[in-house]
């Protein structure tokens, strides 16, 4: 089966960094786009950067100059470096596998999924 186990959650203070990391298991990862998505408290779940095969990447407007997605195909992992966080930036963060390679692999979900890490920026 399709694993995929994020890591790199944490509590940190606005203005500061995180790294997220997710490593999948039981798929051609390569051959696969990633993405990060969201869910703040009391929110929707929402989209937050996706990467290609070709490591072409997306970003959500909140995250453009701030977030930054990337893939070590070598070990089967997608990270989202964080940078300058902001309170709102709090939430449950999940990793997911697209169905296709390309751009809407990497925007649109697909059906699998990590259990999620949590942030927390305080003020």
């Amino acid at each position: 089966q399709v694993q995929l186990v994020e890591s790199g959650g944490g509590l940190v203070q606005a203005g500061g960094s995180l790294r997220l990391s997710c490593v999948v298991s039981g798929s051609i990862f390569s051959l696969r786009a990633l993405a990060w998505y969201r869910q703040p408290p009391g929110k929707q779940r929402e989209w937050v950067a996706g990467i290609t095969e070709g490591a072409t990447t997306y970003y959500s407007d909140f995250a453009v100059d701030r977030f930054t997605i990337s893939r070590d195909d070598a070990k089967n992992t997608v990270v989202l470096q964080m940078n300058h966080l902001k309170p709102e930036d709090t939430a449950v963060y999940y990793c997911n596998l697209g169905s296709s390679g390309s751009y809407w692999g990497a925007r649109r979900p697909g059906p699998s999924w990590g259990q999620g890490t949590q942030v927390t920026v305080s003020s």
